[in-house]
């Protein structure tokens, strides 16, 4: 591979990377109050410790910035268009769940935007899967996790309706 070439697939790489760390980061800019908010919650017995959410997230969002990335260097952003749109608006809602469960505490909205999340996942991991197939078997994990959450948003919302009204 070519030095510029070599290059422009690390820059490619960080990039993507980054694209997805910033809606990490987005998301997480509510995690000051996130852990003791949770805490006061009535979860269900089944709910994971508060611990186990970042650690699972920092794999996943590594995994998912690499499938965008190998879904980009097949033919740049201009070939794999609606495969990356999809990828950038699945991952605004992902930031935007945890403004309305953890900042704005409204059960019922995150629980719709994580329902509609889960659907743009499943269609990101489609469409990379077409484009790539080993990019659409990264976010095999993701989604199985956002499954997870949406279920576990059910029922501590339902748990919960004076906190998550």
């Amino acid at each position: 591979m070519q030095n510029s070439t070599l290059s422009k697939q690390i820059l490619g790489l960080a990039g993507w990377l980054a694209i997805t760390f910033v809606a990490a980061a987005t998301a997480a800019a509510t995690s000051v109050n996130a852990g003791s908010f949770y805490a006061q919650l009535v979860l269900p017995a089944w709910a994971p410790p508060a611990w186990v959410f970042g650690p699972v997230w920092s794999v996943l969002y590594i995994a998912i910035g690499v499938a965008a990335w190998l879904v980009w260097r097949v033919n740049g952003y201009r070939q794999a268009r609606w495969a990356l749109t999809l990828y950038i608006v699945q991952l605004a809602l992902n930031a935007l769940w945890s403004w309305l469960f953890f900042g704005w505490h409204l059960g019922a909205l995150a629980f719709a935007d994580i329902l509609l999340l889960w659907l743009l996942i499943a269609a990101t991991l489609i469409a990379f899967y077409r484009v790539r197939a080993l990019a659409g078997w990264l976010l095999v994990p993701y989604l199985a996790w956002v499954s997870f959450a949406s279920v576990l948003n059910y029922a501590v919302w339902q748990l919960n309706p004076g906190s998550l009204g």
